[in-house]
């Protein structure tokens, strides 16, 4: 981490002012020529810098800075989380280089570094080869006390998860989805059916369905996962062909849990079964199989519940709450709560958003 500093580097081109803080963690010597803003963030700024290295090279780094909620567990998250990755498989997502802070007009400001890839966002990674690094990943990454959670707080959009080491996956993901059903009800407001809703699954559905994992002679092992892997934050580096990870927010966790954004309107390539199909000749589904999906659904909650705190309005929150319901009645029946609408499942109706609207609402 680079020590706070509140002065600025000067003499350097481009858009972005840098903080002496971001040179601390380059290499000693290190000469900064420019400095652009490169891409767009819902919750971070981001920039492309050049410098010229001790050795006289010239190199790129990528720099992410944010503010705020959320945002120091954002950078330092990222930061481990990407060299958790790294140690697996390298290059599977950017070098990380540091983290640190600094001040700005009496406000602190987190920032990452990271090494910079020109990257292509249209072409949809082959599903074999890329499927299979997945599973490397998740196979290799292992806990390092045998437990759900992970080291250093990690966040998945601006939201911090709470990561407390458990034995216990049902545990694990209680405490996770609890994160989010306060992240939107701060949000969004209190709303009596959903709330029932989330109290029943909680209760009794998280520890049937995910109890199911580690009982009767049932284990599974914690894998790291990347945590937020969606098509945007999925790449090909323009000089090597290669496919890149980007925006890690890791945990040691069920394996399965990855893939419960594809499941979401927005997914728009990982929703194809050729990816699972591919995966799942490395991985197998957990035992019980046969509740394979329905352990999807439940993870898809989670990252329909970021997107509606995120953006508010959005039709996320009605299919997170009917897919509650759904759950509920299946394995915690409760007179009391409404009834599930097929209807308004996007699973059975395959009603998608177009990736045209959602970009602009993600990136």
């Amino acid at each position: 981490m680079a020590s706070n500093s509140s002065e600025w580097v000067s003499e350097i081109e481009g858009n972005f002012p840098i903080n002496k803080a971001v040179l601390e963690v380059m290499p000693s010597g290190t000469k900064i020529i420019s400095a652009e803003s490169s891409g767009i963030s819902a919750w971070t700024r981001t920039a492309k810098v050049s410098v010229i290295l001790p050795d006289g090279s010239p190199k790129r780094y990528f720099l992410k800075r944010a503010m705020g909620q959320g945002a120091r567990p954002l950078v330092e998250g990222e930061f481990h989380s990407a060299n958790a990755i790294n140690d697996v498989i390298t290059g599977l997502v950017p070098k990380a280089i540091g983290w640190g802070e600094y001040q700005d007009g009496g406000s602190t400001v987190y920032f990452f570094l990271g090494d910079f890839h020109d990257m292509e966002f249209t072409t949809a990674p082959e599903p074999g080869l890329f499927m299979s690094k997945i599973a490397e990943l998740h196979q290799r990454g292992t806990s390092p006390n045998g437990m759900f959670g992970y080291p250093v707080p990690t966040v998945c959009g601006k939201m911090e998860r709470t990561v407390t080491w458990e034995k216990s996956w049902a545990k694990s993901f209680t405490h996770q989805l609890k994160d989010v059903i306060k992240y939107d009800n701060d949000t969004n407001g209190p709303w009596p059916e959903y709330d029932a809703a989330c109290k029943q699954l909680i209760d009794v559905v998280i520890p049937r369905l995910l109890g199911a994992l580690q009982s009767d002679g049932r284990e599974i092992t914690p894998a790291l996962i990347h945590g937020d892997l969606w098509e945007r934050n999925v790449g090909t580096d323009m000089e090597t062909d290669e496919t890149v990870l980007f925006d890690p927010g890791c945990t040691y966790a069920h394996n399965e849990m990855e893939f419960g954004t594809w499941r979401c309107t927005w997914a728009y390539y990982f929703n194809s079964p050729t990816y699972m199909r591919m995966y799942q000749r490395h991985i197998e589904p957990s035992e019980p199989t046969e509740e394979w999906d329905d352990r999807n659904r439940l993870y898809s909650i989670h990252p329909y519940l970021n997107d509606s705190a995120g953006h508010p309005g959005s039709a996320s929150r009605n299919i997170a709450y009917n897919d509650m319901l759904y759950l509920c009645e299946k394995y915690g029946p409760l007179d009391s709560l409404e009834k599930y609408n097929p209807e308004k499942d996007v699973k059975v109706t395959g009603a998608l958003i177009p990736f045209e609207i959602k970009q602009l609402e993600w990136e």
